[in-house]
């Protein structure tokens, strides 16, 4: 039982024989089911959500000011973990993809930025998993002091 404190998401996603995950600036996941070597950020296809579908609460939290967002990615039995930051400029409204960004850019696909970490950042064990089509990831949204 999550507690009331706690506001969250989970979106899982499938991996894609072109997954790099090297891009320096951002982390995504899409509903896309096929990728190109070019959509470096991209670590997993065929997700169940985008911006538009998220839990409203959490929405709601993204869009004030200043709130921490933990993102963590989950493929097996590795985890790795990310924060990133909430603004009352995101747009959440994408219907097809997530992005978490580094820096403070802000489009109707980005869920949070000023993120700690991107894609490259990725340990390569995971990243390797995520190249198998049959790989399924979690990726789990999370403010919790709010």
């Amino acid at each position: 039982m999550i507690p009331e404190h706690i506001i969250q998401d989970q979106i899982t996603f499938y991996g894609h024989p072109n997954v790099r995950s090297n891009h320096l600036k951002s982390v995504e996941v899409t509903k896309a089911q096929t990728l190109s070597t070019r959509g470096d950020c991209i670590i997993g296809v065929n997700a169940d959500k985008a911006c538009s579908d998220l839990n409203p609460c959490l929405k709601n939290l993204l869009l004030k000011h200043g709130l921490v967002l933990k993102i963590e990615i989950i493929v097996e039995d590795l985890k790795f973990v990310m924060h990133a930051h909430s603004d009352p400029k995101l747009l959440l409204s994408d219907v097809h993809d997530i992005v978490i960004r580094r820096s403070k850019f802000i489009c109707p696909r980005t869920v949070a930025i000023s993120c700690d970490k991107a894609s490259s950042d990725i340990p390569r064990e995971m990243t390797r998993l995520l190249r198998n089509p049959n790989a399924k990831g979690i990726l789990n949204l999370t403010i919790s002091d709010y």
